[in-house]
């Protein structure tokens, strides 16, 4: 039996941060994993890192998080291609073009440039779009990197800090223990389960398990500057049943364009579905007509773990020994290091730079039978 401070489980993004900020705080960190770091989930993202406004808690969180990454931007390897193009909403319509205004006000209060680009401007910064679009807000400081190689870079450092990679599958969690699949037991003061859209260490938690699909197009350089999205991807995210598709496009350093977005739920199949592919790549060109005679190099899918309000559970539930790093979606990786820092700050009892109450477990504790215990 091995004798940890934390025992984190699961070593995608948001569990290779945990372990790098824990780890070097000096705590014993093991990191259980069955399979290859950033396997699942991180290694089917796409990798933006973007600042949201769906709620206020969403907004604080995302935005104390793309601050952590422009601060760690000095220190990446080459190998996360991290860059800051920024990103580029886009109102398809004069109703979409009238909220963004008070959008950009939102984000001046929490400390985030934005700014308002009427039609003209639009075609300058994207000659690519088709005419007609009614603006944008562009959001300079978003980044782009490479989410697998990030969440390597985390585990690197965790590494080199004294953090110990324990192969395997937890089947069990709780009371300060970790059972894995093959009977052995390890113990540590907190445990912290961060195993994305794997929820069975956490049946009792709601959360909904949400499939995307994405392509990778042949190299074009020079044909896309910022990351993309319509406004229309909001409500895509917020569709949390049946599916919903969105234009959402991104430079790669190569010169290819990465093309998303899809959203389906009550499914647990791993493969593309050709039938929504071809409507998500139909809609993406229906925004930019060039995509059309780009070949596609590659194409996936990966799922995601959504809770029923948006806002990611961390923090402790009714076993003191166990907390949450659960339900991040599509801004696990955005969000990792702000996680990271949130559950340290909890674990030591130190104050932490945003309110964490809004992202504390308890709050689905509504009932007897919902109550957040293992």
């Amino acid at each position: 039996m091995a004798r940890f401070d934390i025992l984190i489980l699961g070593a995608g993004i948001v569990g290779c941060a945990c372990a790098c900020e824990f780890a070097e705080a000096g705590l014993r960190v093991g990191l259980i994993e069955p399979n290859a770091v950033a396997g699942a989930a991180t290694g089917a993202a796409m990798g933006h890192i973007v600042v949201l406004d769906d709620s206020a808690a969403q907004l604080a969180l995302t935005a104390y998080a793309r601050s952590l990454w422009i601060e760690l931007q000095p220190q990446l390897p080459p190998t996360v291609e991290a860059r800051t193009p920024g990103t580029l909403w886009i109102a398809g319509s004069s109703a979409e073009m009238a909220t963004l205004p008070e959008r950009q006000r939102m984000y001046a209060a929490a400390g985030v440039a934005a700014e308002l680009l009427d039609p003209q401007a639009l075609a300058e910064a994207e000659p690519h779009l088709r005419t007609g679009l009614a603006g944008g807000l562009l959001v300079p400081q978003d980044c782009v990197l490479d989410p697998a190689a990030a969440a390597m870079f985390f585990f690197d450092r965790a590494v080199r800090a004294g953090a110990v990679l324990l192969q395997g599958q937890a089947v069990r969690a709780g009371a300060g223990t970790v059972e894995l699949g093959d009977g052995s037991l390890h113990t540590a003061a907190h445990i912290v389960i961060a195993t994305g859209a794997e929820m069975h260490l956490a049946p009792w938690v709601p959360m909904i398990k949400r499939k995307g699909q994405l392509v990778l197009s042949a190299p074009a350089p020079g044909v896309l500057h910022h990351q993309v999205v319509e406004l229309g991807y909001l409500t895509s995210a917020h569709s949390m049943q049946g599916e919903s598709i969105a234009f959402n496009v991104q430079p790669r350093p190569s010169g290819s364009i990465l093309i998303g977005s899809s959203r389906q739920s009550g499914t647990n199949d791993p493969e593309v579905d050709r039938s929504l592919l071809d409507r998500m790549f139909q809609h993406a060109h229906s925004f930019m007509p060039v995509l059309d005679g780009l070949a596609h190099k590659r194409c996936w899918a990966g799922f995601r773990a959504a809770t029923p309000d948006k806002i990611p559970y961390l923090g402790p539930t009714g076993d003191p020994t166990v907390l949450l790093a659960m339900g991040f979606e599509g801004l696990g990786i955005t969000t990792a290091p702000a996680a990271a820092r949130l559950l340290l700050d909890q674990i030591l009892g130190r104050a932490s730079a945003i309110d964490r109450t809004p992202f504390l477990p308890e709050r689905i504790a509504t009932s007897e039978t919902d109550r957040i215990h293992p």
